[in-house]
């Protein structure tokens, strides 16, 4: 069974050669996952064509891919930020610009989430199969992944996996104060301080073929160090002031 209404957003930073395919893909695959959808461009400050590829494809598909533009850039995590705040429809999903993910591989986590057997989750998260990345970050997500778990008891095989799909409702009232790469794992543990029904899935992972990655650059990792314990202290200090910390979602 499709979803009523999806929107599907992608994070975008000096993806030029990615976009078109990107695109396609999203518009051949988003039919047999909802009746209605729209795409969603989210291009944080790029130095290439990004933002002018992207104009054209608008272009081409007015009325369903639409553009978000930062004149500079500001992080991950702010990408998401916007890609949220542009969201029309009732479930809202993303995965990156770089074609590390497939749109159709989406299809069992709406499929959950438009599952009308016991009871729904509110959030479906994939955790990468076989992950196609260099040493160096795998080795980084799994500290990573132990420090959440240690300091948050965030129980989740891969918080940064960019394949989630969310129920507009379970983000109301959810606020994120990182804009870098502990973006996800904040808006993680915030849902599930709130009780979200978090259901996990696995979901293939394919090199990258084009533009470069930039999550093991220091200056992120050292962002999301940064982040990671502003919020645990916060935490610590007021549950519920920590919690309420940053700017809705929604």
């Amino acid at each position: 069974m499709p979803l009523d209404g999806l929107s599907l957003f992608f994070p975008c930073r000096n993806e030029a050669a990615n976009l078109a395919a990107l695109v396609a893909e999203a518009l051949d695959a988003l039919p047999a996952l909802a009746s209605r959808y729209e795409v969603i461009l989210v291009d944080d400050g790029s130095t290439d064509d990004t933002p002018g590829v992207a104009a054209r494809l608008v272009t081409a598909h007015p009325g369903v891919v639409r553009l978000v533009r930062h004149e500079h850039g500001r992080g991950y995590g702010g990408a998401l930020r916007s890609g949220f705040a542009a969201a029309r429809m009732e479930q809202i999903a993303f995965t990156d610009g770089d074609r590390q993910f497939r749109v159709a591989d989406l299809a069992p986590l709406a499929a959950l989430l438009a599952s009308g057997e016991g009871v729904r989750p509110d959030v479906v998260v994939g955790y990468r199969v076989d992950r196609a990345d260099p040493f160096v970050r795998r080795l980084y997500a799994r500290i990573y992944r132990f420090a959440l778990r240690l300091f948050y008891n965030l129980q989740l095989r891969d918080v940064d996996c960019a394949a989630k799909i969310f129920r507009r409702d379970a983000l109301m009232g959810i606020a994120v104060e990182s804009s870098g790469a502990f973006f996800s794992a904040e808006l993680m543990i915030k849902l599930r301080a709130c009780n979200a029904r978090v259901v996990e899935v696995g979901v293939p992972h394919y090199p990258r073929t084009a533009g470069a990655a930039t999550g093991a650059r220091p200056s992120v990792v050292l962002r999301a160090v940064r982040d990671f314990w502003r919020l645990r202290i916060a935490l610590w200090v007021n549950k519920g002031a920590g919690l309420r910390r940053g700017a809705p979602l929604i």
